[in-house]
């Protein structure tokens, strides 16, 4: 037990709960009451004066001195909190200490503080704004994110109604319809529009709650956060205009998930595969041909991984009807914001375009036939000579052969002859009808018709068609052929028509210089490197500048008075269109050279695959 002093002073109240204690006038402890008696026991001390503060003894004189109460002096015992009151006191002279128990007080107190100091933090801190508004509206105060979201200062906001910083247009109906939602229930949220200081328009969502008076329950005051949702506002409103564009849209938009499951079709793109809106969608595959399907999984989808994007060409099945859609393909990868690559197909119908360019190669067909036989026209004499020569050597030993006859009974010797000039009438009568079979090939009307065509052998059958042209003029046409007869894939009446077209512009530049003087046109064909075939057809010409090398090629030039200007245009045409390339270059001689280049026949073939399907 404690060793304590007994006393009877009357201060010392047996039921006491307040600790008191009896000081002298130097602080030494006289007695103290059961209350501090059992503090001392409970934290094991035996002596008062370890209740005290350190510094009780100066407290003590302090008071005497002063003749003053001293209260609020903490001391901790143990985990006890004792709050001491020193009252001085003259009979005899001394002190009076008296402490309360404060163990929960202090630690309501020290736990307010850490709210508060927590509560300032966050309000200063947090990047929405919390305000605090009168019953009608007006800015009691605000926090520090006031100047970040609208440009004024909480001081500035005070005092502020809210019609300074609401839109007009946004601000009475959603305002009457939150003051009633505070009244019935306390609490409200709305969406609106808040000008910032430098007259920006900012969306903000607003979550407010009411303070209530507590005997009558009117509001008193608003407590309001406030969100800055302009960036989500937008990004909705964009999203919203993404999707009127794509329900819009006459091309056809499709997404679909890495497996070929399509979760969207846009109304194109049902109408054009024949899907109703009602019904399910279906896989990707059920839209593609096996092997497009193929090619998509194969190549579409690695390159859309990698580079974000993959274009074609194809075509899609209606499944409502047993056709196919030509289109162009975009195929876009996007990775959803869980994570994970989702994929959007957009289509154009391309079915127009299609029947454009058949109707556009009818007619060219139609004008390669036009000039083909504008071409026989003009070499019509050329034509007439190559066939009265057969016919008048059949005339000449069809009449030697009768002769033959008539002398049989004189000379035996005549049946020999006789045979001979049937030989050589059938050896001419084929000769003019394989000149008749050119020319009905040539003259030949329908599809252009691809295959592996050798090439000294068109070429020599062109020469044949202009040579008596060209002789007429004295002009000697020099052929330098590769020997190993090259081959491409091409038209052969086409291709004969262009090397009729460039031998014939030769034979023109020639008689423009030379008039009817003896001159050469030369000939050429040749393999080089990766086997790229070409044919060069060079003039004595005049020659153009550069200019005339410029436009050339363009419809309708010519430098002829009776000329249309549509030879070399329809000769580069029909040459792309076998995956070559014609172009002209001035040659040593001041003439023209004419290039026709062929790429290896492999590729040819694919490019005429290509443009005929």
């Amino acid at each position: 037990m404690p060793m304590v002093p007994e006393t009877t002073d009357p201060l010392l109240l047996p039921n006491d709960p307040e600790a008191c204690l009896l000081a002298d006038a130097n602080g030494a402890i006289l007695a103290c009451n059961q209350t501090a008696q059992r503090w001392l026991e409970d934290a094991g001390l035996s002596s008062p004066e370890a209740l005290l503060p350190a510094n009780q003894r100066a407290l003590v004189q302090a008071c005497q001195s002063q003749d003053r109460t001293i209260s609020g002096v903490e001391s901790r015992v143990g985990e006890r909190a004792i709050s001491w009151t020193l009252i001085p006191r003259t009979q005899p002279q001394g002190v009076v200490i008296r402490g309360r128990d404060a163990s929960s007080t202090l630690s309501e107190l020290a736990e307010a503080t850490r709210s508060n100091r927590l509560y300032r933090l966050i309000i200063e801190n947090t990047t929405d704004l919390i305000s605090r508004h009168a019953p009608d509206g007006h800015f009691v105060d605000a926090s520090p994110a006031s100047w970040r979201l609208l440009g004024y200062w909480p001081e500035e906001l005070r005092g502020k109604g809210l019609d300074e910083v609401l839109v007009p247009e946004t601000m009475e109906k959603q305002l009457e319809q939150a003051r009633t939602s505070l009244r019935d229930s306390g609490y409200a949220t709305l969406t609106l529009q808040l000008r910032h200081r430098d007259g920006r328009l900012r969306w903000f969502e607003i979550a407010s709650r009411a303070i209530r008076e507590t005997y009558t329950g009117a509001v008193i005051e608003v407590i309001s956060v406030s969100r800055d949702i302009t960036a989500r506002v937008d990004s909705e409103e964009n999203n919203r205009r993404l999707a009127q564009v794509v329900e819009a849209n006459t091309d056809l938009v499709l997404f679909a998930s890495r497996h070929g499951e399509i979760s969207y079709m846009n109304p194109a793109a049902r109408r054009a595969l024949g899907i109703g809106n009602a019904s399910p969608l279906p896989p990707v595959s059920a839209i593609f041909e096996g092997d497009e399907f193929e090619r998509l999984l194969s190549i579409g989808l690695p390159q859309a991984d990698q580079q974000g994007v993959w274009e074609t060409e194809t075509r899609l099945r209606a499944l409502s009807q047993d056709n196919t859609l030509p289109v162009s393909l975009v195929l876009l990868s996007h990775q959803a914001a869980q994570g994970t690559t989702y994929y959007s197909l957009v289509a154009r119908d391309m079915t127009e375009r299609e029947l454009r360019e058949s109707e556009q190669r009818r007619h060219q067909e139609e004008l390669a036939h036009t000039a083909r036989l504008a071409t026989l026209g003009e070499l019509a004499s050329g034509i007439a000579h190559e066939m009265n020569q057969p016919l008048a050597t059949i005339v000449n030993y069809a009449n030697a052969s009768k002769r033959y006859l008539g002398q049989l009974d004189e000379n035996p010797d005549a049946i020999t002859r006789v045979q001979d000039g049937l030989q050589r009438i059938t050896q001419h009568a084929d000769h003019a009808a394989e000149v008749i079979k050119r020319l009905r090939a040539f003259l030949r009307k329908g599809k252009k018709r691809s295959a592996c065509v050798a090439l000294n052998d068109t070429i020599d059958s062109a020469v044949r068609l202009c040579q008596w042209e060209a002789a007429k003029h004295h002009i000697n046409i020099e052929l330098t052929l590769a020997d190993s007869n090259p081959t491409l894939t091409a038209d052969p009446v086409l291709l004969q028509q262009v090397l009729i077209n460039l031998i014939r512009n030769a034979i023109d530049a020639n008689r423009e210089r030379h008039q009817d003087a003896p001159s050469r046109i030369t000939l050429t064909t040749r393999c080089s490197g990766c086997n790229e075939v070409r044919i060069e057809v060079e003039d004595q010409g005049p020659g153009l500048d550069d200019e005339g090398l410029r436009q050339m090629f363009t419809p309708f030039f010519t430098r002829k008075s009776e000329g249309l200007g549509l030879g070399l245009s329809m000769s580069r045409s029909i040459v792309e269109s076998f995956g070559g390339y014609l172009d002209a270059e001035r040659s040593p001689a001041g003439g023209l050279r004419l290039i026709c280049r062929f790429p290896p026949k492999g590729a040819l073939g694919a490019a005429n695959a290509t443009h005929n399907p």
